[in-house]
C-alpha cells in the first residue's frame, strides 16, 4: 500500500528546504530523566508545560546552532523560521537566531503534543492512580491513544498536515526551519515520509531525537525527500555545548507516553 499522503506532494510552488529543530535541553527534560530514575510519580516541575524554560545546556545548545547556522553559505541559510508558542523552543529559535535579522513566526500547530490530565506525571504514576488508562492504552496501542483531555499521536499529526500544506503553498522556494519538540518532529516524518503507525512508533524507540538536533528535507522533482535526520553536528562543533537526549531504558523509554513531553 502507498501511504504517501498529499501534504508531503510538491509543486513548483512548494517550498525548497524543510529543516525540523528540536528545542535545546529544557528543565523538564531533566526532570523528566530525573523522575524516571527515582520511579517517582510525578516531575518536580512547578511551570505549565508551556512555559518550561531552557536549561544551562540547552542554552549552551542553542548558541551552538546559532553559530553553525552563521557559518554555513547564505544560500543555505534559513530564510523562514516558525517556532511552536513554548517557551523552551521560542528560546531556542531566538538564541540561534539573533544575529540573523529574521523574524520567528509563531504557530500553535506545532506545539508539544498535549497530555490532559497526565501532564507532569510518569508513567509510574499513571499505573498507580489510573491503571484502567494504562490497559486502555495497551488496548488502543500508543499510536492512537488519546489521555484524558490530552492528544493522541493522530491528533498530531492533524495539526502537521494543515501546517505542513499551508507552508507549502505559501513559501515557494524558501528554506522553511521549523523549532519545535520531538513528538511533532516525528509527526512530521509520519507525514512527509508516508510512515505507518508501527513504523513511527518504533522511530520513537530506536532513534530518540536529541536536543537541538536538525531533520533536514529537501525538494527533489517536486517532493520533499530526507537528508539527514537527527543531525548534531551544531552541538558536536562546540567547545561549550554537549548532545544530550532522553534514551531508552527497559521496554519504556525514558519520556515514554503518556507520560512523556518533550518537557
Amino acid at each position: 500500500m502507498n501511504n504517501q499522503p498529499l501534504a508531503a506532494e510538491g509543486t513548483s510552488r512548494g517550498i525548497a528546504e524543510l529543516v525540523l529543530v528540536r528545542h535545546g535541553e529544557s528543565v523538564g527534560n531533566i526532570a523528566d530523566r530525573e523522575a524516571i530514575a527515582a520511579k517517582a510519580h510525578h516531575l518536580d516541575l512547578e511551570e505549565r508545560d508551556a512555559d518550561v524554560v531552557l536549561s544551562e545546556e540547552g542554552e549552551k545548545q542553542a548558541d551552538a546552532l546559532g553559530e553553525h547556522i552563521a557559518s554555513l553559505p547564505e544560500d543555505e541559510r534559513p530564510t523562514i523560521v516558525v517556532s511552536s508558542p513554548y517557551q523552551r523552543a521560542r528560546s531556542t529559535a531566538e538564541r540561534a537566531l539573533a544575529d540573523l535579522g529574521l523574524d520567528v513566526v509563531i504557530d500553535e500547530r506545532i506545539r508539544e503534543r498535549e497530555l490532559g490530565i497526565f501532564d507532569g506525571i510518569t508513567w509510574y504514576g499513571i499505573e498507580a492512580s489510573r491503571p484502567e488508562e494504562s490497559a486502555r492504552r495497551a488496548r488502543v496501542g500508543k499510536f492512537y491513544y488519546r489521555p484524558p483531555g490530552g492528544e493522541s499521536w493522530a491528533d498530531v499529526i492533524l495539526r502537521v498536515r494543515s501546517i505542513l500544506v499551508e507552508l507549502q503553498e505559501r513559501f515557494a522556494g524558501e528554506r522553511v526551519w521549523l523549532f519545535s519538540h520531538e513528538a511533532v518532529i516525528l509527526a512530521f516524518r509520519y507525514v512527509v515520509e508516508g510512515l505507518d503507525e508501527k513504523q513511527v512508533v518504533a522511530l520513537q524507540k530506536s532513534e530518540p531525537l536529541a536536543n537541538c538536533s536538525m531533520t533536514r528535507y529537501r525538494a527533489v522533482d517536486g517532493a520533499l525527500q530526507l537528508v539527514r535526520r537527527d543531525d548534531t553536528e551544531a552541538v558536536e562543533e562546540s567547545d561549550e555545548a554537549h548532545v544530550t537526549r532522553e534514551e531508552p531504558v527497559g521496554e519504556e523509554r525514558v519520556g515514554d507516553d503518556p507520560a512523556e513531553g518533550d518537557a
